[in-house]
């Protein structure tokens, strides 16, 4: 999952954030209940990339958003750990992230796991060269 389309998810979940300094300790209302000020400053992230993004991102943004509802809170559930455990890896790791996930994207279960266990038997450095020799399409 590229960077933009975690951000975009990211922001589609956000809970109410609360002016600096401010304490919930009730839970949140739903969004229904949001004054209209809330509501905008929630959504005003999404609408500025939306007006700034090309036709063809705007179809994915479209398209990344509708195959997120589609999934199942266990899988979205998943899908946040996985994008939170992403932006807290260094530069090298997320290449590293990328070029795995593009290596190993069409592979079936069975050769995905003989891969990772190459994998974790390789070395830091040879992981690094694997790397370099195997880097993942740019990110469009």
């Amino acid at each position: 999952m590229n960077t933009r389309i975690a951000a975009c998810l990211l922001a589609l979940s956000l809970p109410f954030a609360a002016p600096a300094g401010e304490r919930h300790d009730a839970p949140l209302p739903a969004w229904e209940q949001l004054s209209a000020e809330q509501r905008e400053l929630l959504v005003a992230p999404l609408r500025d990339r939306w007006n700034a993004a090309a036709p063809e991102e705007r179809a994915r943004m479209l398209e990344h958003a509708r195959r997120w509802k589609e999934l199942p809170p266990e899988q979205r559930e998943r899908a946040r750990r996985g994008m939170g455990r992403f932006e807290r890896m260094s530069p090298e790791q997320r290449a590293q992230a990328r070029a795995l996930f593009h290596a190993t994207r069409d592979m079936e279960p069975e050769q995905r796991r003989q891969f990772m266990e190459r994998w974790r038997q390789m070395t830091p450095d040879q992981r690094r060269q694997w790397v370099q020799d195997n880097p993942p399409p740019a990110p469009r």
